[in-house]
């Protein structure tokens, strides 16, 4: 882009993918999502996760539906005990560690993979937690091989040759379908003898798809099949776990790096709660830590960029694109454009946020970690939510400061990681 200009294209293979920067045109793409659709995956990508972010169409209009009611806030209040419970798993886990010099070097960024995989597994499936954790560990193994897969030539048919690792593939999605299945055969078999829906996304999610399914009729497309019902919650894992998890290690770079801002953070935490149990109507009143948690968004965003595919000629702002053509949306150029956010826009400076989002945009579309349109994620709140208890909660029991041996490397796999984990000096409170 600095040789060729924001507009410019690369080749991803045989598709040109135009790079597209300007917020009124990124803000368009997300707007009209039927022309600007998700781009086709490498078909053995799809054994690891399809469900709702990969639909187009009637069936994502009618998955969307279903799915909303599970990430309403009532929902996610009834889900509080849950992300506390995890939490504190590791916050104890944390302070064994520090308790005979009172701190220690620790690197955190496997401790939060745990921690949001441990929190999914709750929310998702409550009791059968175990269960659920066994799932995320295949699951985890299937996504290694994926990206394997999509890093290395495509051959067409290739997928149909009993090599070790299709076989492989294979084998830990019939495993993962199984184990879904029981989990989910039980539950059938719950509300049968009439228990009431539990409150994990499981249990939503199979009561709205009832809901859905008694008030249309039990025609043919009505509600969802047990296979979609289990792609949504592979998406889950993936969509949930991988996301926070880097949320919050590089808020835990960043105020490692930040003194200042740590301890405004923590002076609001025990303002608003003491030593107190954080619950969900004080995690609204944290304005600092919010203010912190969209800055990192910025500068951090989980996804780097977007892509869509068009399927037939579209005008975009003054650019006229053929059919076939890719466009890429750079949430990473995008939220760090010194024209768009100033000179210090590579700078952490949570101050930017203190009156929301709109106001730190000036109404412009420049800011998109959670995409946009329609098809915004629909767990932002699920993610903000668990971010803001599990920082409260750090903040309480914690100082920190990056530990000399950290070093600073950003690395885009799937989402951005810190390529050689996050070393952090923490010290008890």
């Amino acid at each position: 882009m600095n040789t060729y200009g924001k507009n410019s294209f690369i080749w991803i293979g045989p598709t040109p993918r135009v790079n597209i920067s300007n917020p009124e045109d990124v803000k368009d793409v997300f707007a009209k999502y039927e022309d600007f659709q998700k781009p086709v995956t490498n078909p053995l990508a799809k054994l690891l996760v399809t469900g709702l972010a990969n639909y187009e169409g009637e069936k994502w209009a009618k998955h969307r539906k279903i799915i909303n009611p599970a990430f309403h806030s009532e929902k996610l209040k009834r889900m509080l005990p849950a992300f506390h419970q995890s939490c504190s798993e590791m916050i104890e886990e944390w302070e064994s560690l520090a308790s005979k010099e009172g701190s220690c070097e620790l690197d955190v960024w496997p401790y939060l993979q745990n921690l949001t995989a441990d929190v999914i597994s709750r929310t998702a499936f409550g009791s059968s937690y175990e269960e659920g954790r066994k799932i995320f560990q295949l699951l985890k193994d299937q996504a290694q091989l994926t990206i394997k897969t999509i890093q290395s030539v495509y051959i067409p048919g290739w997928r149909f040759l009993p090599t070790r690792m299709n076989k492989r593939m294979k084998e830990i999605d019939k495993e993962i379908k199984g184990s879904l299945m029981g989990i989910i055969n039980k539950r059938e078999e719950a509300i049968r003898v009439g228990e009431a829906t539990k409150d994990d996304l499981l249990g939503i999610l199979m009561e709205s798809n009832l809901k859905e399914i008694r008030e249309n009729g039990n025609t043919k497309n009505v509600g969802m099949s047990i296979e979609d019902v289990i792609e949504e919650c592979k998406l889950f894992y993936f969509a949930g776990q991988e996301t926070t998890s880097v949320l919050l290690v590089w808020t835990l770079v960043l105020l490692g790096q930040n003194q200042d801002w740590q301890a405004r953070a923590r002076d609001e935490v025990l303002q608003v709660f003491g030593s107190n149990k954080p619950d969900f109507d004080g995690l609204s009143h944290l304005k600092v830590v919010t203010m912190i948690l969209l800055e990192v968004l910025r500068l951090y965003p989980a996804v780097v960029v977007l892509s869509r595919a068009i399927h037939k000629n579209t005008r975009l702002g003054k650019l006229s694109l053929p059919a076939g053509v890719q466009v890429s949306l750079n949430t990473l150029l995008v939220h760090h454009d010194k024209e768009l956010w100033g000179e210090d826009a590579k700078e952490f400076k949570p101050e930017r946020f203190s009156e929301g989002i709109s106001k730190a945009t000036k109404n412009k579309f420049k800011y998109f970690p959670f995409g946009g349109g329609p098809r915004i994620c629909i767990g932002q709140n699920f993610a903000m939510v668990e971010a803001k208890l599990a920082l409260a909660l750090i903040l309480q029991h914690f100082a920190f400061e990056l530990s000399p041996s950290y070093a600073h490397a950003p690395s885009a796999v799937i989402t951005l990681q810190p390529q050689f984990g996050a070393h952090i000096i923490l010290h008890k409170r």
